[in-house]
């Protein structure tokens, strides 16, 4: 359990500061995460790690020589925000060429593709490289929906080196995706992580029992077992990543023996008794071996084996020199130079001032009392969420709903005194939601929000169809970026009936209030309705059978928020004249 910390909300950012000021002399903080404290000397390709914090020394322990050039670092479980990795990208990259890499979860995947984007607009050559090395979480014939543990270690120490050696961008992309495709893991929990301020684990297992199939964002196993001995445990972790030998794979490995952060050296030292010699009787050389906390998920006590089959290419990358503040290998070059900072502010750009008219900025004040009733809302709501997240995820559904609440607050009665329109004070709230919630739910609400205040616009307080089609553009955008649909248990389970409701409603004439009550019981009754489905989508699908009888916290926070905001959204607007049948 955390025992060590000022206010939880900001636990993330200040544990960040305080290793960047350790580690001065060779790392620096930059807005959205870390980087080499020194530029090189010149072009080389940028490796940038990212994900969540909670998990040191991945990510930012692996910045340096030989290793990542920096680290986008999110809050505790939760995936770092688009403008966090354009920042960190934008910080580190040196003319060569930018690649994102990280653990295949998809909040990750949306807000580091959106990052991509904006900087591929800007002409920097920018890649992408998912980790997806756990066994456990998705059958051989759909690996592309396994999520990444601590593979993740494995996979950017290979593009490090090959980044570090001079490979281009398009080479080492290539060796960090061959890489993951040679890499197996498999862990096992002991016991539940404690988020900073909680007073109970994510999770708990029965005296004697395991969680087998564990993941590193506080998600228990997927099948609880009897807590074996340890030569028992190390037959079972070697059998079932053996059993997905590669068809190509050679016979030297490098392995990772993994502690999730409360397990004791001399615990592992005692399971690599087993776990070595069965891995030698399978005929396998074991190349540089790694046993210790690389990749930990707070205070979990949990254990993971990580095999990544080697060949001529990947071999001497493994090997290769490092230096970082959390892991040394070899004798790698002491970097020194210029600091050579290029760091941008919040939004990248200078903010032109805000055009609108009156009516619009009467609008725009029901418009941050909307928020505001959310805020106040989700304040209440945040344990009672973390606990339903906690079922089958990792618990922070609640925390991340009230930091990007928080933030869009702010942003969206910073944008309104400075005199924006609704569509601008709406635009501001979501991308502050996102930038500052960080994971899926976070670049969700965020980008619905500013899909929401363009359909609104600056000009005019929105009449009911104007509304209608801004309901229709925050759901539209929300299914573009997530590919969720009905029977998914994610949000768009209650945001699909709102959006169809409201639009029927108001078609044939109703009031928009009263159209957006009838909308928002709907969502209610939907969002409810999904606990009696499996997940399909995000990290609670591995989990799906123990999230059955609990609804989806993201359907429930939607449905509840959406039901707050209507008496302010709908003060102004009125049905059609002549609408009603």
């Amino acid at each position: 359990m955390t025992k060590i910390f000022n206010d939880p909300s900001d636990f993330a950012e200040e544990a960040l500061a305080g290793f960047c000021d350790v580690h001065s002399d060779l790392v620096r903080q930059v807005p959205g995460g870390a980087v080499r404290r020194f530029r090189p000397a010149k072009p080389k390709v940028a490796v940038l790690a990212g994900g969540g914090s909670g998990h040191y020394p991945a990510f930012a322990g692996l910045i340096g020589a030989g290793f990542a050039d920096g680290a986008v670092v999110g809050n505790i479980f939760t995936s770092p925000s688009a403008q966090q990795a354009y920042a960190v990208a934008k910080a580190a990259e040196s003319g060569a060429g930018v690649v994102f890499t990280y653990g295949n979860y998809a909040g990750d995947v949306m807000n580091f593709g959106m990052a991509s984007e904006r900087l591929a607009a800007e002409g920097i050559a920018v890649e992408n490289v998912l980790v997806t090395d756990d066994i456990a979480s998705a059958a051989p014939s759909e690996s592309a929906k396994r999520r990444g543990i601590a593979g993740d270690f494995t996979v950017f120490k290979v593009m490090g080196a090959a980044a570090e050696g001079g490979a281009d961008l398009a080479e080492v992309v290539r060796l960090g995706r061959k890489a993951n495709e040679l890499t197996r893991t498999i862990g096992s929990a002991f016991a539940g992580c404690t988020f900073p301020g909680a007073q109970s684990p994510l999770f708990t297992l029965s005296e004697g029992q395991m969680g087998l199939g564990l993941g590193i964002h506080g998600e228990p196993g997927l099948h609880d077992t009897d807590l074996p001995s340890a030569k028992d445990l190390g037959h079972e972790l070697v059998a079932r990543v053996l059993a997905e030998t590669p068809p190509t794979a050679g016979k030297r490995i490098a392995v990772i023996l993994n502690g999730l952060g409360s397990t004791k050296h001399e615990e592992l030292f005692v399971l690599w008794g087993t776990v070595a010699p069965l891995l030698r009787a399978a005929g396998y050389t074991i190349v540089m071996p790694e046993v210790g906390e690389l990749v930990t998920s707070l205070d979990m006590a949990g254990v993971s084996l990580t095999v990544t089959w080697l060949d001529e290419e990947l071999e001497p990358l493994w090997a290769a020199p490092a230096e970082t503040p959390a892991y040394r290998r070899g004798t790698a070059a002491r970097e020194t130079g210029a600091l050579g900072a290029r760091e941008v502010d919040d939004d990248g750009a200078d903010q032109a001032a805000y055009v609108a008219t009156d009516a619009s900025r009467a609008y725009a004040v029901a418009c941050v009392e909307a928020i505001g009733a959310a805020r106040s809302l989700l304040h209440e709501a945040e344990d009672r969420l973390g606990r339903m997240d906690a079922i089958a995820g990792d618990g922070d559904h609640g925390r991340g709903m009230v930091r990007g609440v928080d933030a869009a607050t702010a942003a969206a009665s910073a944008a309104l005194a400075a005199g924006a329109g609704a569509g601008d004070v709406l635009a501001a709230a979501g991308d502050a939601w996102a930038d500052k919630a960080g994971g899926t739910s976070g670049v969700l609400w965020g980008a619905g929000l500013r899909s929401f205040g363009e359909t609104v616009g600056n000009a005019s307080a929105p009449e009911a169809a104007v509304l209608t089609a801004a309901v229709t553009a925050f759901a539209d955008r929300i299914v573009q970026l997530g590919k969720a649909e009905i029977g998914d248990k994610t949000m768009v389970d209650a945001l699909l009936p709102f959006a169809s409701t409201f639009s029927r409603a108001v078609a044939n004439g109703a009031e928009p209030g009263l159209a957006w009550q009838d909308a928002a019981r709907e969502a209610a009754a939907a969002a409810e309705a999904t606990s009696d489905l499996l997940p399909l989508k995000g990290r609670a699908r591995p989990l799906a059978e123990k999230s059955l009888g609990t609804a989806d916290p993201g359907a429930t926070s939607l449905a509840m928020v959406f039901a707050v905001m209507g008496p302010h959204f709908t003060t102004t607007s009125t049905a059609p004249a002549g609408a009603r049948q």
